[in-house]
């Protein structure tokens, strides 16, 4: 009788490629694929750490694995338990606590035969390797994603990531070109490229590449009909990259573009490579070109030392931006990292308050992006089944669109949207 596995996750698209490549190692080893909240005999945990709140979502979802079934086995692995293992390790119920990189060796660590719990979390290092974890097809997703770099060499002030995920390194070029095919061929009208540092592609290799250039040739090489890009800092976003997605019916006119702060001296302090005048002139130049492009940014509310003026100069740059969509980040204080020494550490509750008052922005802005669509014929990727008599679908401009009709995951379908609603736009099946 096979065992059964759940496998929760947390945090980045990089998380959820890997618990995805996680689940096909195991359904291949005999394991049985299991919802959270069946009690498996083996639950896998990919923790996050980008904040506070990750970390204790991460023991939480332990704690639970553990009262839904006391017999189960709790692997935890991710970015949490690489940075903080013997946290983990003490609390009851964890079998073995393991890296980033040891995730490949999964398998291995479960047929071995131990009575004591295992903590494994020392291969990663800061050196140089592939990116060993790979994968084939998608259970129960109707887009997929690719993972062609991990690490980080950037060091911001207050970022934990490349601690837990070690240098920046880079799929070779032509396997992702080729595990693009792959996934073409296995039906997939979407692909999603993720990464860490994703603007960072191709540095490590020999020769060296760009992500732009790694972009054209799977446009050029592959027949995929959708390819979308994720996050991407802003300094690495090139002209030829903006200039090929105002060109092309493949390219998703989608950027996800961290801004953290729309302060100079704040900018500063988090130890990034840009100011807000360069970043407003970005933002401006890709909208001038990709008019309908959608444009998602990353803030940080309340960073130490933010001063209402400071808060405000970002609110203000928001403000008259055209952007889609918000993920607001109220700052969270971690260990090991410079942001954590620095003084004047900002009190909870008004980082609270002004996190909730970028929120309001950021909801604005997105319903006023979404209501242009209002009147227009969008193609979707359909996700997930029907839910109350409606089914959802992804626009290439990262719109999220409710219709009625028959429809399937994964299907591309083609819907006339007819009114923004507070569960968002709407639509009929053309």
């Amino acid at each position: 009788m096979s065992q059964t596995v759940a496998i929760a996750t947390l945090g980045c698209k990089t998380n959820q490629f890997e618990s995805a490549a996680i689940e096909e190692q195991l359904r291949g080893a005999g394991y049985t694929i299991v919802p959270f909240e069946e009690g498996a005999d083996l639950v896998v945990v990919n923790t996050c750490t980008v904040t506070a709140r990750t970390d204790a979502q991460s023991r939480n979802l332990i704690r639970r694995a553990r009262r839904l079934n006391l017999q189960s086995r709790i692997i935890v692995t991710g970015c949490y338990a690489q940075v903080e293992p013997e946290a983990l390790r003490r609390i009851p119920g964890v079998a073995m606590v393991i890296g980033n990189d040891e995730k490949k060796d999964l398998l291995r660590y479960l047929a071995e035969e131990r009575e004591r719990q295992l903590v494994a979390t020392d291969g990663l290092a800061r050196g140089r390797g592939g990116v060993a974890l790979s994968l084939t097809s998608f259970t129960d997703r109707s887009r997929a994603f690719l993972q062609i770099q991990n690490g980080c060499d950037a060091f911001c002030s207050y970022c934990i990531i490349p601690y837990a995920r070690g240098s920046s390194r880079s799929v070779p070029f032509d396997e992702v070109v080729e595990r693009v095919e792959r996934l073409v061929g296995s039906g997939y009208h979407e692909v999603v490229l993720t990464g860490i540092h994703m603007g960072a592609y191709g540095l490590d290799l020999d020769p060296k590449s760009s992500l732009t250039e790694l972009v054209l040739a799977i446009e050029e090489r592959t027949e995929i009909p959708r390819l979308r890009l994720g996050s991407i800092e802003p300094n690495e976003i090139t002209d030829r990259l903006i200039e090929r997605m105002a060109t092309s019916d493949r390219i998703c006119p989608h950027l996800h573009i961290p801004m953290q702060s729309g302060s100079d001296s704040v900018l500063k302090r988090m130890n990034r490579h840009y100011d807000a005048g360069f970043f407003h002139r970005l933002v401006e130049k890709i909208h001038r070109s990709v008019p309908e492009v959608a444009i998602g940014v990353d803030v940080i509310a309340g960073f130490p030392g933010e001063t209402e003026e400071e808060f405000d100069q970002t609110w203000r740059l928001i403000d008259h931006l055209p952007l889609s969509h918000l993920h607001v980040f109220p700052y969270s204080r971690r260990p090991g990292t410079p942001a954590a020494e620095m003084a004047e550490q900002l009190d909870g509750a008004l980082i609270r308050e002004r996190a909730a008052k970028l929120r309001s922005l950021g909801e604005a802005k997105a319903r006023r992006y979404a209501e242009r669509f209002v009147g227009r014929v969008l193609e979707l990727v359909v996700e997930g089944g029907e839910e109350d008599g409606w089914r959802r679908g992804l626009s290439r401009n990262y719109l999220g669109v409710q219709f009625r009709g028959e429809a399937e995951p994964g299907d591309r379908v083609w819907v006339r949207v007819e009114e923004w609603t507070a569960a968002g736009l709407r639509g009929s099946l053309m």
